[in-house]
């Protein structure tokens, strides 16, 4: 029956357990000390039933030391793995903090720029494990823990998670978290390092929207939607998010592998020209000027009929000048009600015009801060306006409002046409394949495609010196012009210091050297030591070393036990020669004996098994009795 796993139960002799801090489909994880090392580790217990599936515990065994050797920054570090009572663990570093699905529940939607950050260290941290050739398979926020204090993110569970692929099995369960789980997966199709790219954007949607893409009553239910279902962009849950960012999202979650991201490089290159474009939006680096536009004048009153000017002949006017007030006013009555009945058809006119001539509205701004043209459509129709749109490549992203006009504040006739300038995105261009070619070379093709470079340099063991290796973001990579790109050109074969590996077990020796690009030769040696640790090494620690050197390292074996022959009763000589062949060195002593058969004979030996080489003692007779003397007699004739 297994021992009973509780706090300060020790487990394989070393970790004393605290306190369980987390339960998985696959193992519990407790807070354990180190009594060795004297610090504090996360032990992850593997459950038991799963320890008696024989292939399950060797790909356990291989993704954990697989595990080990992943030594990055946003990484959780594996010291350890062993067996123990019928169950294997894995000793991890321990980490203070939230996992990134408690920091989702407790704040929900992060600011767009953090859930960038946060979403490009994970990135990184798978990006180095799939080049060591290790899919983690069971990406999501629950392993992924945040440091309070720096927002750092540090991925855990690479080596377990391979072990205990997330696959649909022939009954239709699942193991796994089936909201995180990729199209292929759900499917029990072929798992790749595209699988862990699905699993990011679907992290990336919760982290910007606070929810997951798909949900369902049962596991099956949310695989099936995997499958089959178009998530909702990020957008239309968060109005804060981008239709850049909504377009990256929705590229890592195309059903098809082939349509996501190429490998992380590319997603991080998305994120990065994304997160470049929120700053300068909010630097306002994004917006254009205003376009110049003057107020017109004011609308003009309507003019006043102005009387009909009288003309008389000469006589005549003379004669009107002499006439009586009486008979001028009879003569001029009729002109003035004309005159009066024209200002009033005008008064009536000028009113109808005010009550019928269309409003005036200030024009909204939709640029500062710059909206997405869906946003800025609906806020102009809203105030009764008009929408035209011209689209132009920039370098905001797409669907970016650039510029309105008439300008914001304007007033104008409501109902009339507003127009607005509209980001098409930068366009993009395929970063040129410059890898063994001369610096100089590498350089005039970059330019020349329109790229800003930064050259950093580093060792080689297939590329010459001087020679271009690669660039960042990676060749036939599709980003926007002027997009800085780094350009590593090789020092040439690096010079290697020897790693110390004495006194370590064969597994971390290897892998150390591994990790420093050094060859080992493993040399058995039969050693008091415990089997299977390092008893030394050549060349010694801290020499300097070609990359891909040899480094013999001899390893402890226990010695192998061997039964001591049988001697007693055989001549000295006889005994010794078959002890000899048996691997053993015989050292005689001898007794004494009354009886001269047992002179020279064996009479006592060393019994039972020793490794070879070891001493056998045997007892020799040696006689005590004197020889018998013979007289001859001559006769001489």
């Amino acid at each position: 029956m297994s021992p009973e796993v509780a706090p300060d139960v020790v487990i394989d002799g070393r970790y004393r357990l605290i306190e369980r801090v987390g339960s998985g489909g696959m193992a519990d994880v407790w807070a354990a000390h180190d009594e060795q090392l004297g610090r504090k580790v996360a032990l992850k217990l593997l459950y038991r039933r799963f320890a008696r599936d024989a292939e399950f515990v060797e790909r356990f065994r291989r993704e954990a030391s697989h595990a080990a050797g992943l030594q990055h920054p946003n990484v959780v570090s594996v010291y350890d793995r062993g067996e123990w009572e019928g169950t294997y663990y894995i000793a991890m570093e321990f980490l203070e903090g939230t996992s990134l699905k408690q920091l989702v529940q407790a704040e929900g939607a992060l600011d767009p720029a953090r859930a960038i950050d946060i979403t490009i260290q994970i990135l990184k941290a798978t990006r180095h494990a799939h080049r060591r050739g290790v899919i983690h398979r069971d990406l999501k926020p629950h392993n992924v823990i945040i440091d309070p204090s720096e927002d750092r993110a540090k991925v855990t569970d690479f080596g377990i998670a391979r072990a205990g692929a997330s696959d649909m099995t022939e009954t239709g369960s699942i193991m796994g978290t089936a909201q995180y789980l990729s199209p292929e997966q759900a499917q029990g199709h072929a798992v790749s390092a595209a699988s862990d790219v699905y699993a990011i954007g679907v992290v990336l949607y919760e982290l910007l929207t606070g929810r997951v893409p798909f949900e369902g009553d049962t596991a099956v239910t949310v695989a099936l939607k995997q499958v089959t279902e178009v998530p909702i962009p990020p957008s239309h849950i968060n109005p804060v998010v981008s239709s850049a960012l909504d377009a990256v999202v929705l590229r890592a979650l195309e059903k098809d592998p082939a349509q996501r991201f190429a490998d992380a490089d590319e997603f991080i290159v998305a994120l990065q020209t994304v997160r470049e474009g929120l700053e300068a939006i909010a630097a306002g680096e994004a917006t254009a000027s205003w376009a110049a536009v003057s107020e017109g004048p004011p609308a003009a009153a309507l003019p006043l009929v102005a009387p009909i000017p009288l003309a008389y002949p000469p006589a005549r006017e003379e004669a009107l000048e002499t006439a009586a007030p009486v008979s001028r006013w009879r003569r001029w009555r009729p002109w003035l009600l004309a005159l009066l009945a024209l200002l009033l058809l005008g008064a009536i006119a000028f009113g109808v015009y005010e009550l019928t001539r269309p409003t005036q509205v200030a024009v909204p701004n939709v640029v500062n801060p710059p909206q997405t043209l869906t946003t800025a459509s609906a806020v102009l129709q809203n105030a009764g306006f008009k929408v035209a749109v011209t689209r132009v490549q920039n370098i905001a992203p797409v669907d970016t409002v650039l510029r309105e006009d008439p300008s914001p504040g304007v007033k104008v006739d409501r109902g009339s046409t507003v127009s607005l300038t509209v980001s098409n995105g930068p366009g993009t261009v395929t970063i040129p394949d410059v890898a063994a070619l001369s610096k100089g070379v590498a350089l005039k093709r970059l330019r020349q495609a329109g790229f800003i470079v930064t050259v950093s340099t580093t060792s080689s063991a297939s590329i010459p010196a001087g020679n271009a290796i690669g660039t960042t973001p990676a060749a036939n990579s599709q980003v926007a012009p002027g997009t800085p790109v780094t350009l590593e050109v090789s020092t040439g074969q690096p010079a290697v210091t020897v790693p110390n590996v004495v006194n370590v077990t064969q597994d971390v020796a290897v892998t150390r050297l591994d990790d420093a690009g050094l060859t080992p030769s493993i040399v058995k040696q039969t050693s008091s030591q415990v089997a299977g640790t390092v008893i030394d090494q050549s060349p010694t620690a801290g020499s300097s070393v070609p990359h891909g050197s040899s480094v013999t390292i001899t390893v402890a074996q226990a010695p192998q036990l061997v039964t001591i022959p049988t001697v007693t009763g055989m001549t000295q000589a006889k005994a010794e020669a078959a002890l000899t062949a048996a691997g053993f060195v015989p050292v005689a002593s001898q007794a004494p004996v009354t009886s001269a058969a047992q002179d020279g004979i064996v009479l006592h030996q060393s019994t039972g098994s020793r490794p070879k080489g070891s001493r056998v003692s045997i007892v020799v007779g040696k006689s005590t009795t004197p020889p018998t003397s013979t007289t001859t007699t001559s006769t001489t004739t």
